[in-house]
């Protein structure tokens, strides 16, 4: 009796272990998805090749930007990257585009390359300087080249705890981090 008890707790045990072998790696993988998702890696990985960025502060704008959502927001934006028709437009003048729809911006492969477009264009404007690029992608090349021209007066460069609009400040941090995340969680996916 004692035996049989023994035996039976043991096979218990051993088709737990088992379970938990098997569910953990896909639970795993299902929190990932939900908490840090990624979709497109393989244009993420093509525009960021192209337009010489690193696929994880791709993926890591595209994050905090939508979260993989296509969708529109408040103030016009569309698509994974969120790109308002001007800058859309903008890019297209740049790139020396001339069939642009503003329907193309919900398409993942227009939208990530015309994001991924302008996204480097700033990170030329700005030196190479990553948290000024993400602050012009979110507040505006306007407003950055104020700030920056207002710390310069001042006999200092601007810092991201500078930055005077409270959101560009929280989008500039949230990239970071995400772009940080990314790098550690996606590492092959994206390439890196």
């Amino acid at each position: 009796m004692w035996r049989r008890r023994v035996v039976a707790l043991l096979g218990v045990a051993a088709l737990t272990l088992l379970a938990v072998a098997v569910v953990a790696p896909v639970f795993h993988h299902a929190v990932k998805d939900l908490v840090l998702p990624l979709r497109h890696e393989d244009i993420i990985r093509q525009q960021a090749s192209e337009k010489h960025l690193d696929p994880a502060l791709v993926a890591a704008v595209i994050y905090t930007e939508s979260r993989f959502r296509d969708q529109t927001s408040n103030a016009g934006a569309k698509g994974l990257m969120q790109l308002t028709p001007d800058t859309a437009k903008f890019v297209e003048h740049l790139s020396g585009g001339s069939t642009f729809q503003l329907s193309d911006l919900s398409t993942p492969q227009v939208n990530i390359s015309y994001g991924t477009y302008y996204l480097r264009y700033l990170m030329n404007r700005y030196g190479g300087n990553e948290a000024l690029a993400l602050a012009a992608y979110n507040g505006g090349e306007g407003n950055v080249d104020r700030w920056v021209d207002a710390a310069r007066q001042q006999g200092k460069a601007l810092t991201i705890d500078a930055i005077p609009f409270g959101e560009t400040r929280a989008y500039v941090r949230a990239v970071q981090s995400a772009k940080s995340q990314y790098r550690s969680n996606y590492r092959s996916e994206l390439g890196l």
